[in-house]
């Protein structure tokens, strides 16, 4: 099935919740700006608790690969997500190291080349655009947009205002490898609800969608 990203995690509480309602990922705001933002040492805790099969992401912009790198290795994470101006160059240089997902915000007009320059990404995040922030605002875009993302065979991850009630929607629309979600399984910045998350859970697998 697609695979699940709860992003935005602070506390074990959340992070066990998260795991045990199906999540595949969970992810972890080291952008000190962000209402989400979790100290390495604090989600270094949280990560060595979670089930191998659950990938740890940080999330990460405009930081230094140096920095990136060693909270990486300190957190135990096996992704880093770039929200930032990261450039193609920085992409391919970090993925000798470990998995990346590059987010791109989607305005109009969308341009292919946006995403089709981050070759060596594992992964593509599309995102909403919004001058307040990048990521985490409940803000949606054409979820057609990224069904034509993934032509070449991209693994795409479908975020931006995603919620229970129209996430088999947009699955179904935009045939995503996996959606990321955060404000929309929030009862407050930094605050997961449980009973939100097994709701996406459910509506994730009554869309019948395969991953690729």
């Amino acid at each position: 099935m697609v695979k699940v990203k709860i992003c935005g995690i602070t506390n074990w509480g959340d992070a066990r919740r998260a795991v045990e309602s199906g999540a595949d990922l969970l992810g972890f705001n080291f952008v000190r700006t962000s209402p989400r933002y979790v100290t390495p040492g604090k989600a270094r805790k949280i990560v060595k608790k979670l089930p191998k099969k659950v990938s740890a992401v940080g999330v990460f912009q405009n930081e230094s690969e140096e920095r990136m790198l060693e909270i990486a290795r300190s957190v135990g994470l096996d992704q880093l997500q770039l929200h930032g101006d990261e450039t193609p160059e920085e992409v391919a240089r970090l993925r000798r190291r470990m998995r990346v997902i590059k987010a791109v915000r989607v305005k109009r007009p969308f341009r292919s080349a946006q995403v089709a320059a981050y070759k060596r990404a594992d992964a593509i995040l599309l995102d909403a655009y919004s001058r307040k922030a990048r990521g985490g605002t409940g803000k949606m875009f054409d979820w057609r947009i990224a069904r034509q993302a993934r032509k070449g065979g991209r693994r795409i991850f479908l975020a931006g205002g995603l919620t229970p009630e129209n996430v088999a929607e947009a699955i179904r629309t935009a045939r995503p490898y996996a959606v990321d979600v955060c404000s929309g399984v929030e009862s407050r910045p930094g605050k997961k609800d449980a009973a939100k998350m097994r709701g996406l859970m459910s509506a994730v697998k009554a869309s019948g969608r395969k991953t690729r």
